[in-house]
């Protein structure tokens, strides 16, 4: 019972951290220190990424109106403007697909280090309120996902390379700050993120899944499913909040949350 409490706790935590910009790794490494789970570390590297498929099962159902690109009622059946919403979602995928797989192992062993996701935290607060505060007074050039191009879809595909090699950065976080920096508006910039993490989760996961292989035991079959059952229903309540939040507010908050946190990650392995 008590490792399912834990299970519980991660699914909380990933629920939250992968939609907000604040970085899950980094909350995962510090979790990680107070509240160990019984398991094997092959099993911990697996589920730690796999527990993302719920977080990616809440952006299915809250936006399958917006990323299902048919619709049998009416004729034609295929929606045309999300197909090509599809096509630029891959193009977007195209650098962290073929630098970040290619050299995953060699990023992990230089950066996946308490010291380096900390200066990510930082680094990428300081860009959001640097960025925020100019755009302060601008107009974004791009307000609907349907005026997204294929180069600011591989724009933000490179932002989405850097939070592969530099762990703490933030998936969400990176793409975010590229797209607003590119002009896009605040709400299209969170829905992109959200549907390009999409393809790249499920890549991740099937990844870590072939690794690991699929001989799990009951235990940790019982832990991997609760985990994800609760990132989905915490991921459900955070995109709808995260939405809602910022319409009428800007991603400063975020961008000082990372500061802080990133400065009590240095303290605390330091000390």
């Amino acid at each position: 019972m008590i490792e399912i409490l834990k299970a519980v706790l991660f699914g909380i935590v990933e629920g939250i951290t992968e939609w907000l910009p604040i970085s899950s790794t980094g909350h995962m490494i510090l979790l990680d220190e107070f509240v160990s789970l019984n398991v094997s570390e092959e099993f911990l590297e697996m589920f730690l990424v796999v527990i993302q498929l719920g977080a990616i099962l809440a952006v299915v159902v809250l936006f399958w109106d917006k990323i299902f690109p048919f619709d049998l009622k009416k004729k034609p059946f295929i929606k045309k403007d999300i197909f090509d919403l599809w096509f630029k979602i891959l193009v977007a995928c195209i650098p962290a697909a073929v630098i970040g797989l290619a050299f995953d192992d060699v990023f992990d062993a230089l950066f996946y280090n308490p010291p380096c996701v900390a200066i990510a935290l930082i680094v990428f607060g300081i860009a959001f309120i640097v960025i925020e505060s100019r755009n302060k007074n601008m107009s974004p050039r791009i307000e609907s996902l349907g005026q997204i191009t294929y180069k600011t879809a591989l724009v933000i595909g490179v932002f989405q390379l850097i939070a592969a090699i530099f762990p703490g950065t933030s998936r969400s976080g990176a793409t975010i700050v590229g797209a607003l920096l590119i002009g896009v508006s605040r709400t299209v910039a969170a829905e992109f993120t959200f549907f390009l993490a999409i393809p790249v989760m499920l890549g991740a996961s099937l990844l870590k899944l072939v690794k690991f292989g699929f001989a799990f035991t009951g235990y940790e079959l019982t832990i991997l499913f609760v985990g994800m059952v609760v990132a989905f229903l915490v991921s459900v309540l955070v995109i709808r909040f995260l939405m809602g939040y910022i319409k009428k507010h800007d991603f400063k908050i975020f961008g000082w949350y990372r500061i802080v946190l990133g400065a009590l990650v240095l303290l605390y392995f330091m000390i």
